[in-house]
């Protein structure tokens, strides 16, 4: 059974940088694309970076040269990066894994938190 456990969120004040890094029960070659999303309160969950089985990253308009994602060091994970964090990415951090006929693997989230 594939799972995915998100860490390293916390409480940070503006302008300060975190490191998410999501852990697969699996070598992440295992999936066609891995992906971070998050949700604010009363938001819709939204897209933030993808990263495909080539290596090919994306990150929304709206983050990049703030956030990147990248494989960690172990096979088994993917982090994001994030540089410079403002009040407005408040939001519960998802990590996401995508395999070819199967219903998208999601983990639990972690909260991240900045403070003005």
């Amino acid at each position: 059974q594939v799972y995915l456990v998100e860490s390293g969120g916390g409480l940070v004040q503006a302008g300060e940088s975190l490191e998410l890094s999501c852990a697969a029960s699996t070598t992440i070659a295992a999936f066609d694309a891995m992906g971070w999303y998050r949700q604010a309160p009363g938001k819709q969950r939204e897209l933030v970076a993808t990263l495909s089985k080539s290596g090919t990253t994306n990150v929304v308009d709206s983050m990049k040269g703030r956030f990147t994602i990248s494989r960690g060091n172990a096979k088994n994970t993917v982090n994001l990066q994030m540089n410079s964090l403002k009040p407005e990415d408040t939001a519960v951090y998802y990590c996401n894994a995508i395999s070819t006929g199967f219903m998208p693997y999601w983990g639990r989230g972690t909260q991240v938190t900045v403070s003005s």
